[in-house]
């Protein structure tokens, strides 16, 4: 989350505004900022279009018009931003915000969590949908281009996922200006062909919207599938809001990026009514002969940032799955010093690469590949609605009437985009769901399966207070030195300290027990983060607590337990870590096969010690055997 300081010397405010704002340019408003290239070009040339008569391109129009004020502007910009976990957005953070209990309480994390892993089904669409959209600009200006387009997007695609490892550190700088640009020209491809039609403004009205469904009944229904792809960067603004906060989001949609979009689909609606014949490419067809190449040039590079955004998100939304513990650990390199959210995951990264060139190979056009895209991102949107109507009742204090009464003319909406799609699900619409349900279940059965297993750990614990009693002077030998034991259970004693006691018949005069806690806010403060509590006969109790968009460190724990008044060296300290060996057994708790799936999740998680960034040769390995 970006941090300020108003007594730093030069600090401006409105400059700072204003900087923020471009920065949300390139990060936050890719994918929705990318959508002209094919959003109206599916309501006439999809797999549901309508022929581009008048009627037909002023009511799709007015659609386009209406989708991008009620459910960006109003819904996400207006309403759900509001729902900031210490400033940090995206369903999981709005998910951790929800304190309603019991079963209700279930229901919604499991909304929440399938609603979060849809987003891996949508990160693999948007990279792909979006480079070769841009790339088929080339076929506009001659048909030679044909035949490379899929292995020119498969290039692009490789060197996308290939720089991932260096960050967007030394980039990420030129993406506001670049997408500023981008933003620019939309708007004057637009006002040009709005110029020659002016009449297309009319679709402002919303009778052109219901006429159009009047008059062309299911099949303008259905069409409501194709024109939800010019809100599809929704959910993304959202969960982008913690690296600029909502000011800068709001000014920059406001101020650019909305009059930008709305001019260039009328531009595009303009363009099909001068010349509605033989324009399958209608964003393409608005600039002229000469700035074709500039403008596929541009566009790539556009469709570039957008899919950046995108993985970055699929990266952040990992490692909060992992502090929240949902997903096993994983690598995380941080690619900048100074920004601690901008992290590389290497599984992650070469899992959406395969994906994202399988979806190329398999679709090979982006029509094609529209008719799979927008499931995902309906659903997620529904499901931020409901969970968003919770919190308008819990925290936010509104009445039962009011939150229904709001939430629910979201929800109108939502459904009829969602109805509108579910007819995607046999043309490719089934990859993201199937894609969404894989990782549920991973993520399901690990969470699940961490409890199954801290319950068995604890049932064959010994109560620490009672481990303490036991230790009398001389017995056991106290060594010298520092031994830390890390334990889920701050009450009961670690079982890799019974297992050294056990083997090595020894203590060590300094013994610290040491929980990590992550909790559901996003990021804690230093002088938050570490409580020692002294116990006795040289034993302490450590908790270190980190919030969900932060990776926890061994020097920074040490480092703030010396502010406490325990001082540990870490080139003196020794870790003790257990390494269970699980066998999946009949116990009640999981099915058999989800035991196993989570026995081999385990096996291959990261170490802890790489992880937790701990020297190797400061770490003890006790193996154990437990059966689950």
């Amino acid at each position: 989350m970006p941090q300020r300081h108003p007594d730093k010397a030069g600090w401006n405010p409105r400059r700072r505004l204003l900087g923020f704002a471009v920065g949300a340019l390139g990060i936050v408003y890719g994918d929705i900022g990318t959508s002209p290239l094919y959003a109206l070009r599916e309501c006439f040339f999809g797999s549901h279009s309508v022929p581009p008569t008048p009627l037909n391109v002023m009511g799709v129009m007015s659609l386009i018009f209406w989708s991008l004020i009620i459910v960006i502007s109003i819904k996400y910009l207006v309403f759900v931003m509001r729902a900031d976990n210490r400033g940090e957005g995206g369903i999981l953070a709005l998910m951790a915000l929800i304190r309603t209990r019991g079963s209700g309480r279930w229901a919604l994390i499991a909304m929440g969590l399938f609603g979060a892993a849809l987003l891996y089904g949508d990160g693999m669409i948007t990279p792909a949908i979006s480079v070769l959209s841009a790339v088929e600009g080339l076929e506009v200006a001659t048909s030679f281009f044909r035949p490379y387009v899929v292995p020119i997007t498969i290039a692009i695609l490789v060197g996308l996922f290939v720089i991932q490892r260096r960050g967007t550190a030394k980039i990420g700088a030129l993406f506001g200006p670049v997408m500023m640009a981008w933003f620019a020209v939309l708007a004057a491809l637009g006002l040009r062909w709005i110029a020659r039609e002016p009449r297309v403004l009319a679709a402002v009205n919303p009778w052109h919207a219901v006429r159009f469904f009047l008059h062309d009944g299911v099949k303008g229904f259905l069409v409501m599938g194709a024109v939800f792809l010019v809100a599809t960067g929704g959910e993304a603004l959202y969960a982008d809001m913690g690296h600029f906060g909502r000011r800068p989001i709001r000014l920059a949609w406001f101020t650019l990026v909305l009059p930008s979009l709305l001019l260039n689909y009328f531009g595009q609606s303009a363009l099909l009514l001068a010349s509605p014949q033989g324009l399958t490419h209608p964003f393409y067809n608005l600039a002229p002969s000469w700035a074709l190449y500039p403008l596929v040039v541009l566009s790539t590079v556009a469709t570039v940032i957008a899919s950046q955004a995108v993985i970055s998100g699929a990266f952040s939304l990992t490692l909060q799955a992992m502090q929240l513990g949902y997903s096993p650990r994983m690598e995380i390199v941080h690619t900048s010093e100074e920004e601690i959210g901008q992290i590389y995951i290497p599984a992650i990264n070469w899992v959406l690469m395969a994906a994202t060139i399988g979806l190329v190979l398999g679709f090979r056009e982006s029509s094609r590949l529209a008719a799979a895209y927008g499931m995902a991102v309906t659903t997620t949107m529904v499901i931020t609605t409901l969970l968003a109507y919770v919190l308008a009742r819990e925290k936010w204090g509104w009445s039962r009437l009011r939150a229904i009464l709001t939430m629910s003319s979201f929800l109108v909406l939502d459904l009829a985009f969602f109805g509108a799609n579910l007819v995607k699900i046999p043309h490719g619409g089934w990859f993201p769901l199937l894609v969404a349900g894989i990782v549920y279940l991973l993520l399901n059965t690990w969470k699940q399966g961490r409890q199954m297993l801290a319950t068995v750990l604890k049932e064959e614990g010994l109560p620490l207070e009672e481990f303490i009693r036991s230790v009398r002077p001389g017995s056991p030998m106290r060594v010298p030195g520092t031994a830390v034991f890390l334990t889920t259970n701050p009450s009961a004693t670690p079982t890799t300290l019974l297992h050294n006691l056990k083997h090595n018949k020894v203590l060590h005069e300094q013994v610290v027990l040491m929980t990590v806690v992550t909790e559901e806010v996003p990021w804690l403060s230093q002088a938050d983060r570490v409580e020692v509590e002294p116990l006795e006969k040289g034993f302490y109790r450590l908790t270190a607590r980190y919030g969900f968009t932060q990776t926890p460190q061994a020097q920074d724990v040490l480092d703030c337990a010396r502010e406490d008044g325990l001082y540990l060296d870490l080139m003196k300290t020794t870790f003790f870590l257990g390494r269970e060996t699980l066998i999946p057994g009949s116990h009640a708790g999981m099915a058999l096969w989800r035991k196993r799936l989570f026995a081999l999740m385990s096996r291959n998680a990261q170490r802890f010690t790489d992880f937790f960034q701990i020297p190797i040769n400061r770490v003890v390995e006790l193996g154990m055997q437990v059966r689950l």
